[in-house]
């Protein structure tokens, strides 16, 4: 009998789902043991799991060849320096950032770090769990792309190494700049050992070079190869460890009080507390150059608003921004940088003070000036994360001994999301989030629909989306289940299930916001993991994400103000 290939396909779905399973139980177990040793028994498991789920992020993590887009997409997210560490130290906030310790802030993930001497780093977790499982993710595909390395030119257990390690070593070694040809010459046995080609190689090279770093590919591989390479020799171990008090804080949302007490004493500190507020989840740049560029920037403005805000969003403009800031903050912007260490600053927009007259969008204010919003920007949580912030934000808070409650009209959650139908820049309209690895689903009345951007010459999908314990733990056999079951899955992201979680307890349960409480959802895509070439670690959105992001903002304001 011939077997059914959904049968097959399903099959494969569920060993990675309990791939994922086991790879969250095991740091859990690791956590909670404080050390483990990557290369040892009990980074086995971490290991062999990330092997059967081999995700798409990590392309070919499961082969003998060295994965080098999944590399730059793991080194961006870790601190410069960590590949020559031996010991890997995750700590919560202990006092580092008034040391002698130069902070090092990873490309893509605000997270702080500290390099202690040549073997250790620490790297600081404030932003929960979610912060754990994602390094230890990314460090366990080092580990077994180091152990790749190893095994290469690794040629016996005297220590002997390949010609072509022995080149590479002494490129590295040497203090002196490299010339071009010498550069090449590092390139070309480098790529001997990592089974790709020079032309390969040569492509990705600049991708990882800094201005203090130019050769930081070949260092990166060297310190990878050197550091397994001793422990197999010398049995030298690598070893991650967990502070005694990040365990004892983890879970406690230490860092989200603090943020949502300092945030409630400056909207009390302005008497915004009985005012309607709309809380926005998004990035720092989209509400307040839609508010403010009209007036800041007429000239340009002229060109076309969405030219404007492309144009805003290059990094070589940023007399633009400044510009554009600075209006905002002359005329009702307030800015609150984080202070808590849950690295999610705030920006607090009076109405009252926005001269809606220069806006190319149709905002109405009412008459009576306590009836008009006051909208609260707060850039993206991480993972459960936004649990944590969004259910202190949300509780009552104690002036003298009265105890009072924000007066929450809506809340509005827009960001960037995997599309499983579709394309880069497409956009999502989410009617519930399902909390991937159990049942929990989270059913809602999104107040944004499909038919709000019908004229905008952009795809919409509407329908569930996965909140994923982790971005970098998917691949397609999984993703395409999600796809093709009666869950009618369109998307996938960390946050979304977090985030609704504690609007319902705080709405439905505790009855501290308006159980009537407006809900907005929408995401554009940043990735389709379906398709070859269009995953995260393929790069980012570019320009192509400017249109998006800004389209949904403005429906999301234009819905604020007509509320």
């Amino acid at each position: 009998m011939k077997p059914n290939k959904n049968i097959l396909e399903r099959t494969r779905a569920q060993e990675s789902s309990s791939a994922i399973e086991r790879l969250y139980i095991t740091m859990r177990h690791l956590f909670n043991r404080g050390f483990y040793k990557p290369m040892g028994v009990s980074g086995e498991t971490l290991r062999e799991s990330l092997l059967v789920l081999r995700p798409e992020i990590y392309g070919y993590i499961a082969e003998d060849k060295t994965e080098l887009v999944g590399l730059k997409y793991v080194i961006d997210r870790l601190p410069i320096g960590i590949e020559e560490c031996r010991f890997i130290n995750l700590t919560s906030d202990e006092g580092y950032k008034n040391s002698h310790f130069t902070p090092i802030i990873p490309e893509k993930r605000r997270r702080h770090c500290y390099r202690i001497d040549k073997e250790q780093m620490n790297i600081e977790i404030t932003r929960g769990r979610s912060e754990i499982y994602d390094i230890l993710t990314h460090l366990t595909f080092l580990f077994i792309e180091s152990e790749k390395i190893c095994k290469r030119v690794l040629i016996d257990e005297n220590g002997t190494t390949s010609r072509d390690w022995q080149k590479l070593e002494n490129a590295i070694l040497n203090t002196e700049e490299l010339s071009q040809q010498e550069r090449e010459i590092a390139i070309t046995h480098t790529a001997n050992i990592l089974g790709h080609t020079f032309k390969e190689i040569s492509e990705l090279y600049t991708n990882f070079a800094t201005d203090k770093k130019p050769e930081r590919f070949l260092e990166i591989i060297y310190w990878l190869g050197h550091l397994a390479i001793k422990e197999h020799l010398t049995n030298e171990k690598r070893i991650v460890t967990f502070s005694k008090v990040l365990r004892e804080r983890l879970g406690h949302h230490i860092h989200g009080e603090i943020w949502s007490d300092h945030i409630k004493t400056i909207l009390v500190e302005n008497k915004f507390e009985d005012r309607p507020i709309h809380i926005i989840s998004a990035n720092l740049h989209s509400v307040m150059n839609t508010l403010y560029a009209p007036k800041a920037l007429p000239s340009e403005i002229k060109n076309g608003v969405f030219t404007t805000y492309e144009a805003l969003s290059l990094k070589a403009n940023d007399k633009l921004r400044q510009k554009v800031e600075k209006i905002a903050l002359a005329n009702g912007m307030i800015n609150i940088k984080d202070t808590s260490g849950t690295n999610i600053d705030v920006q607090i927009f009076d109405s009252n003070k926005i001269d809606v007259s220069k806006l190319d969008i149709k905002l109405t204010l009412d008459s009576n000036k306590l009836k008009n919003p006051i909208i609260f920007v707060m850039d993206y949580a991480f993972g459960e994360q936004a649990y944590e912030v969004i259910d202190e934000l949300l509780k009552p808070y104690q002036i003298e001994d009265k105890t009072v409650s924000l007066n929450i009209e809506s809340i509005s959650i827009m960001g960037k999301a995997g599309i499983l139908e579709g394309k880069k820049g497409d956009i999502m309209i989410p009617s519930a989030h399902i909390f991937e690895g159990t049942a929990d689903n989270y059913p809602f009345k999104n107040e944004l629909s499909k038919s709000d951007f019908k004229n905008e010459d952009l795809n919409v999908f509407e329908g569930s989306m996965i909140t994923v314990l982790g971005t970098s733990l998917q691949n397609k056999d999984i993703l395409k289940f999600f796809f093709n079951s009666t869950w009618n899955v369109i998307g996938l992201e960390m946050e979304g299930a977090h985030y609704q979680k504690a609007i319902q307890s705080a709405s439905k349960v505790r009855k501290s916001i308006n159980p009537k409480v407006k809900v907005r959802y929408a995401y554009y895509a940043s990735d389709n993991p379906l398709e070859t070439g269009s995953t995260l670690a393929s790069g980012g959105l570019g320009t192509s994400g400017v249109k998006p992001t800004y389209v949904i903002t403005r429906k999301i304001l234009e819905q604020i103000f007509k509320q």
